[in-house]
């Protein structure tokens, strides 16, 4: 009997390898959009991050998204991505 393999991501924030169901993928489409990708299958490039705060605000303050996008992120998708974090803190 044959294991289905768990696809692994790596969390901006913390840098650690997690599955990618523990993490929360912000996307950057081809129009240049940044926002929550909540199912993990919007198209576009991908970037993880852990569903805490601590790894949030430590990828924010390296700025590791503008990084992974290669662009600026607009205050409005930080906004986003805390209201997120404090939806999961609370389940």
């Amino acid at each position: 009997m044959r294991t289905k393999k768990v696809p692994m991501r790596r969390c901006v924030g913390c840098r650690e390898m997690k599955e990618k169901r523990q993490l929360l993928r912000v996307v950057k489409n081809n129009e240049g959009e940044i926002f929550i990708d909540p199912t993990g299958k919007k198209n576009g490039r991908g970037a993880y991050i852990c569903k805490s705060l601590d790894c949030f605000n430590k990828a924010r303050k390296a700025k590791s998204l503008s990084h992974e996008f290669s662009c600026e992120i607009p205050e409005k998708v930080y906004e986003e991505i805390i209201k997120q974090l404090e939806d999961y803190a609370e389940k």
